[in-house]
């Protein structure tokens, strides 16, 4: 018997996959469809790492598990090649981005085919080909028609050293995450998206949506919907009166003092002379801080306007403060501060030593008009950056914006050879001054006529987030030059049935849902949502259980695993059986081994001699019953546990070909490579096995599992599984159920079998 060679055989079915197009998907009448799609990455000079194999490959099994069931399944790939890394690589060293992005493709290509994905790759995409970034932009304008793409002035993090805006995330400790340069708060006109515009329907719609409950609650906290009341407070000495929003108008009698955001509209109006400088010195030092520094900051600070308002209702003056606490884009940037019903509010006031009053409350109307109010924003969009989506846009020689006419889209990336912003902060753009001029056709509005005329392009770029709220869509018909993407393409296979991703929990997916929205209303799409089911995985440690990094150097590279001799098969089913796909876990080098030698096992069963007598019938349609279940509920780690211990008692008894025939199927998922040479040895389709019922009959009892002593699931178990604690908790602990009362971390779990409980401590 000749010994098992993973690279050997993989390399046989990843040719063979490769000549016969095995993964194309077309459109079939009638027959039911699956679309699976993850996350698509950012390809790095470094290619793909044990996180993207963990991620790519619970598509993988599900893509394969739909396949072997006979259904019609589409898994396509794509690329989000846009942003600051290509960049900084092209100011470091003259490298093109365009180069790098290839090269870089070209090897994730590569590795995503070594670990046998079942892609279909005519529907590969990339967001920096021009053919793509050609509707990004058709995007962009059908939104500009609309009002919801607009330009404001607004107060953004800007590096004076390196010359451009910063995201919240790229300031550290008040500098540039690149170049360790202090940033500083800079009033600036840049482009959003309305998304607030469907801040309502965003937050209605996520009790309904088939997603972890810990990615929906951050979704809503996002959102931050607050149902209030504004009231006016006059300014004594005749300044502009002041707006607070309050959800709590009814303790207005405990109002002492107010307090206003340091970017707050209209500040200068009402501080007073001698405490200007005071006011302005912390300001200065406010908008040195990230909003997430400001609000998750104990201790509080705070100085005095100098300035005083009038409690509406009891009529006293109140001192007016300056607080980073308060946040401008929040409500009004004005809050009424009532120490003893507001815990900030109380540790403001005990620090200054400013007056708690506990009073009564009075009817919520009485001074208050009805409000609602969100802590999401417009999305900012405009990047002062090269290598990103050119934004369609030219300005008259009075500034106003115009729309690039469609029928001259994509609006192309000029090459440049000097790729850092210029001087005033415009982006590498700016520099392209035979691009920089274009004709754009306007209408007289007085006589009708179109009339060409010379405009000066837009120089910011998209954030890469816009390139990433429609690629979903796009797979449908990625090579569709008439249209962002067909018609009766997008009604047969989308929305998207599963969406797998282990980082943007909250940003990526709300964009993704706003332009659906936005999209279903203007008649382009037949669906409101874009995706149906979320699986949000965890990450792959370093085997100390610290995060993977290449400073600390305890990054494991997947293609070291599989050249080491191990192959893509192991690979891929250890980082399935490694724990449950959504918790994060620690690399074990160790344990990849064990792997390998199940797969071996496999592998000798099916080569070595097959048994006449067929003594598993009862196993054979438990573990297909077990399988099949636990991948339904996406417990990839226990599905791969009742495959190894199936091989174990094909080991104890004897496999025969009905018994190989299975094993093989069930593998393929995890193993496809190996499950197809064992195929092809028996000479068997790899369609997906049904279990008999009539071999499952066995005793069972109900077991009980409570999650801090409180009754949270119910589950029927086979008397034998009572022997095996860890198998049972393990279950549990995989049921969605019980994961929603889990999230904050297990501390133990008490299993006592004569009871048939497991009680989790949380």
């Amino acid at each position: 018997m000749e010994r098992y060679e993973p690279l050997k055989i993989e390399q046989k079915w990843q040719k063979k996959w490769e000549e016969t197009e095995a993964f194309k998907a077309t459109e079939v009448k009638g027959q039911p469809k699956v679309m699976l799609a993850e996350m698509f990455p950012y390809p790095s000079g470094a290619g793909l790492h044990v996180g993207h194999v963990r991620n790519f490959t619970i598509v993988d099994v599900l893509t394969r598990f739909f396949r072997q069931q006979g259904l019609n399944v589409m898994r396509p790939f794509g690329y989000d090649t846009f942003g600051l890394p290509a960049e900084n690589y092209a100011i470091k060293t003259g490298t093109a981005p365009q180069e790098v992005t290839a090269v870089n493709i070209t090897n994730f290509r590569k590795q995503a085919k070594k670990l046998g994905y079942a892609i279909d790759w005519s529907r590969e995409i990339n967001t920096s080909d021009p053919e793509y970034y050609r509707w990004t932009q058709w995007c962009f304008l059908q939104l500009f028609k609309k009002g919801l793409a607009y330009q404001k002035e607004s107060y953004q993090w800007w590096c004076p050293e390196d010359q451009t805006v910063l995201a919240n995330e790229q300031v550290e400790n008040g500098k540039c995450w690149r170049c360790g340069h202090e940033v500083e708060k800079k009033k600036m006109k840049q482009w959003f998206f309305k998304i607030t515009e469907y801040a309502d329907e965003l937050l209605d719609e996520i009790d309904n949506l088939e997603w972890p409950e810990k990615i929906k609650t951050m979704q809503k906290n996002w959102i931050g919907k607050s149902v209030g009341a504004e009231i006016d407070f006059e300014v004594e000495g005749g300044a502009p009166k002041i707006k607070v929003f309050t959800t709590r108008p009814d303790t207005i009698l405990g109002a002492t003092f107010l307090v206003l955001a340091p970017e707050y509209v209209g500040l200068e109006y009402i501080v007073s002379e001698d405490c200007k400088d005071a006011v302005a010195k912390y300001k200065a030092a406010a908008l040195k801080k990230s909003e997430i520094e400001r609000q998750e900051n104990k201790e509080k600070t705070g100085v005095f306007t100098g300035a005083y308002a009038i409690n509406p209702a009891t009529k006293e003056k109140i001192p007016i403060y300056v607080a980073d606490y308060v946040l401008a884009g929040y409500g009004t940037g004005a809050i009424m501060a009532v120490p003893a019903y507001d815990e900030r509010d109380r540790e403001f006031a005990e620090k200054l030593d400013l007056p708690i009053v506990e009073a009564e409350l009075i009817d919520r109307d009485a001074y208050g008009t009805p409000k609602v109010t969100y802590r999401m924003r417009d999305w900012l969009i405009s990047r002062q950056r090269y290598w990103g989506c050119p934004i369609p846009i030219a300005y008259d020689k009075d500034g106003n914006p115009h729309a690039i006419s469609e029928d001259q889209l994509p609006v192309m990336l000029p090459e440049v050879k000097d790729y850092k912003p210029d001087k005033s902060g415009r982006s590498a753009l700016a520099k392209a001054k035979d691009w920089l001029t274009v004709e754009i056709p306007v209408k007289d509005p007085k006589t009708g006529e179109v009339h060409m005329k010379k405009m000066t392009r837009e120089t910011d770029t998209l954030d890469g987030y816009a390139c990433s709220s429609w690629y979903l869509w796009r797979y449908a018909s990625p090579r569709d030059d008439k249209a962002a993407w067909d018609e009766k393409a997008i009604s047969y296979w989308e929305p998207l049935d599963y969406y797998c991703g282990g980082d943007h929990a909250v940003a990526h997916l709300l964009y993704i849902r706003f332009w659906c929205k936005f999209f279903a209303d203007e008649g382009y799409l037949p669906f409101r949502e874009p995706i149906k089911r979320l699986l949000y995985n965890g990450y792959i440690n370093a085997p100390d259980g610290k995060k993977m990094s290449k400073s600390k150097g305890n990054v494991i590279d997947p293609l070291d695993v599989i050249n080491d001799g191990y192959g893509a098969d192991t690979l891929r089913t250890y980082e399935m059986f490694i724990g449950p796909y959504d918790m994060d876990a620690a690399w074990d080098t160790r344990s990849v081994g064990g792997v390998y030698r199940f797969l071996n096992r496999c592998y000798n069963l099916c080569f070595g001699n097959t048994s006449k007598v067929d003594k598993n019938v009862v196993v054979r349609n438990k573990t297909i019953k077990k399988v099949t279940e636990d991948i339904h509920r996406y417990s990839f780690n226990t599905a791969v546990a009742a495959l190894m211990e199936y091989v174990n008692e094909l080991y104890k008894n004897g496999a025969s070909k009905e018994d190989l025939m299975v094993l093989a199927k069930l593998l393929k998922p995890f193993a496809p490579h190996l499950a197809s040479e064992m195929l092809e040895k028996l000479d068997s389709d790899d369609e997906w096995p049904k279990w008999d019922e009539k071999y499952l009959v066995a005793d069972t009892v109900e077991l009980v599992v409570q999650v801090n002593g409180k009754l949270r699931a119910k589950f029927e178990i086979e008397v034998d599984d009572l022997e095996d604690e860890e198998k049972l908790t393990e279950m549990v602990l995989a049921d969605e159920r019980v994961k929603k009362y889990t999230e904050k971390g297990v501390k133990k779990t008490i299993f006592v079998k004569k009871n048939k409980l497991i009680n989790i401590v949380v």
